[in-house]
């Protein structure tokens, strides 16, 4: 559901009508100041406000290819998953740059490919070592603080502490939990998420439990009804000691140039 990003790309000249259907690669575009080639964007695209303007053209699950071939793209950024578009862009002979999921240093390292496959090495290459420099930054401000062991819960059930799914040990969020000073209570599990049943909640008694909602707008959530649920696992450390977190923002499941927020925002609430 969540992670980072690696890509590949075929090959040709440098694109000028892009369609993007990965909101993080769309704030890359933007960022190292290629927002201007964009032709059209996926459903989810939501930062930064130009993207309002341009047309949408279905996401991960539903990409609408006769909506894409006609804005005459000569680039379309695909997720690596979508293998029937891909098939369908090669028989009209259209590029692809190809974006995965994987970890916190493989953002940086797609800004600096998408910046090689758009001939905009430099402007690229200052947008990837400002977010490393950043990130470093958070880093160091909260080195030799305690680590807090922290589960970063990204899915749940509302209402109830069903469905709940956790950043397992592997995965941009996994990274960032790192960065922010913590020790992930599933940083063994080597996998991207974690479905976490009561008992294994219980069992692994995290010290803070930060809980992430996906928007714009944190005034849209009540913070103690969203977190009542949790008052339930009395026993648990971040319940009895009163460390539960709910950050709202896109920047979370976007990994993209704005999970240098995201780190600084998780570093906050894990040290206050």
């Amino acid at each position: 559901m969540v992670g980072t990003s690696i890509a590949r790309q075929t090959s040709g000249t440098a694109a000028r009508r892009i369609v993007s259907l990965v909101p993080a690669t769309t704030e890359m575009l933007f960022a190292m100041g290629a927002g201007d080639r964009l032709v059209g964007v996926g459903t989810f695209d939501r930062f930064p406000p130009e993207t309002d303007t341009l047309p949408r053209v279905g996401g991960l699950i539903d990409p609408n290819t006769e909506r894409i071939l006609a804005l005459r793209p000569d680039l379309v950024i695909v997720y690596n998953t979508q293998v029937e578009l891909k098939q369908q862009l090669d028989r009209a002979g259209v590029p692809y740059f190809n974006y995965e999921h994987r970890a916190l240093p493989d953002v940086m390292d797609t800004v600096r490919a998408l910046g090689t496959r758009l001939g905009m090495a430099p402007g690229a290459e200052k947008v990837a070592v400002g977010m490393e420099r950043a990130l470093a930054e958070v880093s160091r401000s909260v080195a030799g603080r305690p680590r807090p062991r922290t589960m970063l819960v990204f899915g749940r059930e509302r209402d109830t502490l069903r469905g709940v799914y956790a950043s397992g040990g592997y995965g941009f969020l996994a990274d960032l939990l790192d960065v922010a000073g913590s020790d992930n209570i599933f940083g063994e599990i080597a996998q991207q998420s974690v479905q976490a049943s009561t008992e294994m909640i219980l069992a692994r008694r995290p010290d803070v439990i930060i809980e992430l909602r996906y928007g714009d707008d944190a005034r849209a959530y009540n913070i103690e009804t969203e977190l009542a649920p949790w008052r339930m696992l009395a026993s648990v450390p971040a319940v009895r000691n009163s460390r539960l977190h709910l950050l709202v923002g896109n920047e979370f499941v976007v990994p993209g140039p704005r999970i240098v927020q995201a780190a600084q925002r998780l570093a906050r609430a894990l040290h206050p």
